[in-house]
């Protein structure tokens, strides 16, 4: 029987997951991610800063905050040609999507019209887009959806009753209502969290329940490993055990079965080896090139070595003829199926 898709996990069931044996939770989660998805194929996104710096919000592991001295400094959005051109090259190194950050709490109405041109720009290429931007405005969905953007990232972060203890300038409730007008709008949703924010097993587990029992499952579900920036209140947080991260991976994948789970920020803290485990447990994607917005992403040659090293291959994608945006390719091997915040972690 396939696995069924839910939309009611408990956090008993939850926790539980978590608490299986490391390879009777691989097996399990190995399973659910054959059933659905070619186990050798990855999608592959390339992250752009369209607009660096400057954000008023106080996310405690957010470099871009303008209330922390980080290094980073706030820049304005940058001209449709400079992006035109870190797209192009994106898709030589073999990205099919192309995702674009800005360090905004949210787009203001004049802004809307800016970001539309560069998503139809990059559009016009032959990629995938997807932008993370903030929260969004009334008809700010609707616009960028008419301008052919695929998806938009919102991460929820971590459990709803930790989120408090991470971020003070905007409630939980805000990023749903965000995640209701992205859905609202027939986009596709991005949408995961961080892990390693000091934060419990049991409010890890809360983060992928609440991201299971979302109306709708995000088609890509990035699970981040918090990369700590001095400056940043997190800057001193206990890394997280590798295979606490792999587990995250492994129950993200048994409870959104269909959805694409990204192997996300702090990737370049993983060694090949952890990297290959994730893989296993479930992860479909990841962000290739150098750089998270402002963290450090694994090299595009050491990536592109890696996949030789473990038979991997870039998912293939398609145009649909009732949609404007490209679809991941159903059906690459037998069983096979598909499924793809806040502006600082995608």
């Amino acid at each position: 029987m396939p696995a069924a898709v839910r939309h009611d996990w408990t956090r008993d069931e939850v926790v539980a997951l978590f608490a299986l044996p490391f390879n009777d939770l691989l097996f399990r989660s190995h399973a659910v991610h054959r059933e659905h998805h070619d186990p050798n194929a990855v999608q592959v996104s390339t992250l752009l800063s369209i607009k660096t710096g400057g954000c008023p919000e106080d996310c405690a592991y957010c470099p871009q905050a303008a209330r922390y001295d980080t290094g980073v400094q706030a820049q304005k959005l940058l001209e449709i040609d400079e992006v035109l051109q870190r797209a192009r090259a994106a898709k030589d190194a073999g990205a099919s999507r192309f995702c674009m950050g800005a360090a905004w709490r949210g787009p203001k109405d004049r802004d809307i019209p800016k970001v539309a041109a560069i998503v139809r720009a990059v559009k016009d290429l032959g990629l995938e887009t997807c932008a993370t931007l903030g929260l969004l405005g009334d008809g700010h969905a609707q616009a960028l959806k008419d301008a052919g953007l695929d998806y938009y990232n919102h991460n929820i972060d971590t459990a709803p009753e930790f989120y408090g203890e991470i971020i003070h300038t905007r409630d939980y409730q805000d990023r749903l209502v965000t995640l209701e007008q992205v859905r609202d709008a027939g986009l596709k949703t991005c949408c995961g969290g961080i892990v390693g924010m000091g934060e419990t097993r049991e409010q890890r587990a809360g983060l992928l329940q609440a991201l299971a029992n979302l109306p709708a499952h995000p088609q890509s579900v990035p699970i981040n490993q918090l990369v700590p920036v001095p400056g940043t209140p997190l800057a001193d947080a206990e890394p997280l055990d590798p295979f606490e991260f792999v587990r995250a991976i492994a129950v993200a994948r048994i409870l959104m079965p269909r959805s694409i789970v990204r192997l996300s920020a702090g990737r370049q803290q993983m060694d090949d080896a952890v990297q290959a485990l994730c893989f296993f447990a479930g992860a479909g994607s990841i962000f290739l090139g150098d750089k998270l917005l402002t963290t450090g992403n694994p090299d595009v040659a050491a990536d592109h070595a890696l996949f030789r090293r473990l038979d991997l291959h870039p998912m293939e994608v398609v145009e649909q003829a009732d949609t404007v945006h490209a679809d991941i390719a159903e059906g690459a091997a037998a069983g096979c199926g598909q499924g793809c915040g806040c502006s600082a972690a995608a």
